[in-house]
């Protein structure tokens, strides 16, 4: 796992290339949990 820093106030989680949280595209910052849900296997 990598963390990157961006800028901006964007906020993308991705796994393995792939976009699984984007607050950009959602246009809100996500759930408590949220982001560990989405990534859990």
């Amino acid at each position: 796992m990598q963390l990157l820093e961006g800028s901006g106030g964007v906020f993308e989680v991705s796994r393995d290339g792939v976009v699984v949280f984007s607050k950009r595209a959602l246009k809100r910052h996500p759930a408590p949990g949220e982001v560990v849900r989405l990534l859990a296997p």
